[in-house]
């Protein structure tokens, strides 16, 4: 059923293709789905109304937001502008939601129990229509629906018509379908371009809906509708149904109508029962009246996976979503590969061990044919940002390895992932330890953050292929691994600066360097600065703190109370820190940018970084590992405080005086991402830890080879990518080279020399080890004659032996 014929009497609205779509907003007091494979269509809430919708993918938003608006004779109220909300859940750890919504002059409420049907592609909301003062016959309900298909609202079509003699409303937009059904008859139906012929226009100024607006093609359109809240004394059931057609749309919506609501919710909440009873009780002691935590996280990890793929992705929003237009397809619904690592790692804190294998699978078959994975991609795989992280790279290869330990994989099938563990070993081997990209995804160079899951990635990489029979491959992973670990220091431990000496500490590591070899010191770098109104800002890599060092802590390569991360500690707490009456939150780094402008405008390429609850359960992590549980649940506390009136965990939080026009106080959610899915799964490993009272993801491998005992040095490592003109006496000197060669050498200027032949290390790494332990002060001089090539590097290349 395409879009009718328009018949006699109808006319086409005017203001095409109407305003410049935008977004909504990002801050979602709920998010839900069916624990179902049949209903692939995720929910979204925020003051008060549905407003993303996802089908049949999870990065495919499909509808922008429908809310109702309520009229009588001289009156006009909006519920999401003129309402005050309140979202529940209907129970613990089932995310179907009960929004209130009481005008603020006190003359109607709106009850919705929203939810999806577990059986198809719907979602539902039984609406229940209050008159507080007058009558129920003195009011009018119309439903107001923003189409947005699919990830943007600018070429949408939307019309009215019947299907099998039901009333519905239609909408089109690349490719997919919405059809909206409800279970009470329409007074009365209309499609306009927003901004100029939309119901919000027509009934704010009093006019009643122009049905004769029956169509409205290629452009940001609305669809509105009159409900006839009399029929059923004020109740109804409304459903919006998806699919690749408009008959498959509205026949999805039929059926959900004639199911009713009570045998699709109780199917709904026992999916979710069942799958929430599967998991390890984990649940803090609570009031049973106020929100279960540990739930409220559970749920919204499973809420943002794809039971199809296993993918999950960063947040079902976009953050500042209401200021941006459709430039911004991805927003947060994209699969970064950190993000999903961290949220497995909790899916297996947690007990969900299918579903955290399931993750790696996914993994597996979207990994780059090089061995990365890109920066962040659509579920199917397809790159959205094209940045190297590394430490997304090493990831995988650690969730490999937890799976392992908790038994979710079995030693038998292992081997089916060594491919993909080789694959991104040799990566990391061939191109860090320095990133492109930080996890911040924002700068170069040596992170404290990227070289701990590098280093433990590798460790990790070498019992794989040990346990594969591939002995000397292990060693040599090993060895790169020891070799980066000796040089962390060196390449972002700061010593003797203004800060720490106003601290009385040594040092502290910083947040990102990219230190020449041999540099005494940092200070001479400096790093750019992002999102901040003046480009061109940079800070002296010795001045630039993040919380990210203490990922030394938790990935094992250092103690909690080596005095340089003791002296980290309270270098980040002197800058970064901040106390709120909830407790400490951090900033990600001084002098960020990403977050609102100055007075609370949204961020719009520039502003001021704001306060990270994640980051507060990170220290929580660290003060465990430090031997203080105590501090660790005032931390959880701090957590769990930064939360929505629903439990939902916000990327960033307000950290100024309130804004009120802006939505913004202070502790609260700001504009930036709601929920961000890292911090809840942040927040369910750190329920673990602290009733294990242990790190639930520290790798075994670092901590048992840097902090219990210490390694026998590694060879001293020389690249062409990293030439160190210095070694220290009594260790042997190792070449490292991209292809198969012979060094020539020579520890006497030439007067005698040997030619050494490269082995092939198995990483796309060719090593030639030179026996140099009992070399004295001297220089060892080395040329190349690449084999597969057969020509000469061309020049002489020294190291310093002192």
């Amino acid at each position: 059923m395409a879009f009718p014929t328009l018949p006699p009497g109808s006319i086409v609205p005017p203001g095409a293709p109407g305003i410049e779509p935008r977004w909504t907003s990002s801050d979602k007091s709920a998010v839900g789905t069916a624990v179902s494979t049949a209903s692939s269509v995720w929910f979204t809430a925020s003051h008060g109304i549905l407003n993303e919708i996802y089908a049949p993918r999870l990065d495919m938003a499909c509808v922008r937001d429908f809310g109702f608006i309520v009229t009588a004779d001289g009156y006009f109220s909006e519920e999401k502008r003129d309402a005050d909300h309140r979202v529940q859940a209907i129970e613990d750890g089932v995310p179907a939601f009960r929004l209130v919504n009481t005008a603020r002059d006190g003359r109607y409420r709106i009850t919705k129990t929203i939810f999806s049907d577990p059986e198809r592609e719907v979602v539902l909301q039984n609406v229940h229509f209050q008159a507080l003062i007058g009558q129920l016959s003195d009011y009018r309900l119309h439903a107001l629906v923003a189409p947005h298909l699919v990830n943007g609202g600018s070429d949408n079509t939307g019309w009215y018509a019947d299907f099998k003699g039901r009333p519905m409303l239609f909408a089109e937009g690349s490719g997919r379908v919405l059809a909206v059904a409800a279970s009470v008859p329409w007074l009365a139906r209309s499609v306009g371009y927003v901004g100029f012929s939309d119901g919000w226009q027509m009934l704010s100024r009093g006019e009643s809906l122009k049905e004769e607006y029956r169509c409205a093609t290629s452009g940001n359109i609305a669809l509105s509708g009159t409900l006839d809240i009399q029929a059923n004394e004020g109740r109804a059931l409304i459903a919006i149904g998806f699919g690749t057609q408009p008959e498959e749309a509205a026949f999805r919506a039929v059926l959900s109508l004639d199911q009713g609501v009570k045998p699709a919710l109780k199917h709904y909440r026992s999916g979710w029962r069942e799958w929430q009873a599967s998991l390890l009780a984990l649940d803090e002691p609570h009031d049973p009246n106020q929100l279960n935590r540990y739930r409220v996280s559970t749920g919204v990890l499973a809420t943002h996976r794809d039971d199809a793929s296993g993918a999950i992705i960063a947040s079902l929003s976009i953050p500042w979503g209401f200021n941006k237009s459709d430039d911004d397809l991805g927003g947060y619904h994209l699969v970064w590969t950190r993000d999903l690592v961290e949220t497995a790692g909790a899916l297996l804190a947690a007990g969900a061990k299918a579903d955290a294998r399931s993750v790696l699978d996914y993994l597996a078959a979207i990994q780059e044919a090089d061995g990365h994975w890109v920066q962040n991609a659509w579920l199917d795989g397809r790159p959205y940002w094209y940045g190297i992280q590394m430490d997304e790279t090493a990831f995988p290869i650690l969730l490999y390895d937890m799976l392992l330990r908790a038994g979710a994989i079995d030693a038998s099938e292992s081997g089916r992932y060594l491919p993909m563990i080789e694959a991104a070993a040799a990566y990391i081997v061939k191109n860090g330890p320095a990133t492109q990209q930080d996890r911040w995804e924002e700068d170069a160079g040596y992170s404290p953050f990227t070289l701990a899951v590098e280093i433990a990635g590798l460790l990790a990489a070498a019992d794989a292929v040990e346990a594969a029979g591939r002995l000397a491959a292990a060693q040599y992973l090993r060895e790169v691994a020891d070799g980066w670990n000796e040089r962390i220091e060196e390449w972002t431990y700061a010593t003797d600066t203004d800060l720490s000496r106003s601290l009385g500490i040594e040092g502290y590591y910083v947040r990102i360097a990219s230190a020449t070899d041999g540099s005494s010191s940092l200070r001479r770098d400096f790093i750019p600065i992002r999102n901040r109104d003046d480009g061109n800002e940079v800070v002296e890599a010795d001045l630039l703190l993040s919380p990210d060092a203490l990922a030394l802590v938790r990935f094992g390569l250092r103690a909690a109370d080596d005095p340089r991360i003791v002296g980290t500690v309270a270098a980040i707490d002197s800058e970064l820190r901040r106390e709120l009456p909830a407790g400490p939150y951090w900033y990600r780094y001084n002098d960020d940018g990403y977050g609102e402008r100055t007075g609370g405008a949204p961020f719009a390429g520039s502003g001021i970084g704001r306060l990270w609850p994640l980051l507060t359960g990170e220290r929580a992590h660290y003060e465990l590992s430090a031997g203080r549980p105590d501090e660790a649940r005032r931390l959880l506390a701090a957590l769990e405080a930064s939360a929505s009136e629903g439990g939902l965990l916000p990327e960033q939080i307000w950290d100024s005086a309130d804004v009120p026009e802006r939505e913004l106080f202070l502790g609260r959610p700001s504009g930036s991402a709601m929920p961000l899915v890292w911090a809840h799964a942040e927040h369910i490993k750190l329920l673990r830890s602290i009733r294990d009272g242990v790190i639930f993801d520290m790798p075994p491998q670092t901590f048992a080879r840097y902090v219990a005992t210490k390694p026998a040095p590694a060879p001293f490592a020389w690249r062409p990518t990293n030439k160190r003109a210095q070694m220290p006496a009594g260790r042997a000197l190792r070449i490292e080279l991209p292809g198969s060669a012979l060094v020539h050498w020579s520890t006497d200027g030439w007067a005698n020399f040997t030619d050494t032949p490269s082995r092939d290390a198995g990483f796309g790494t060719y090593v030639c080890d030179l026996p140099t332990k009992t070399l004295g002060p001297s220089t060892v001089v080395f040329t190349i004659f690449w084999t597969d090539t057969q020509r000469w590097e061309g020049t002489d290349f020294k190291i310093e032996v002192v």
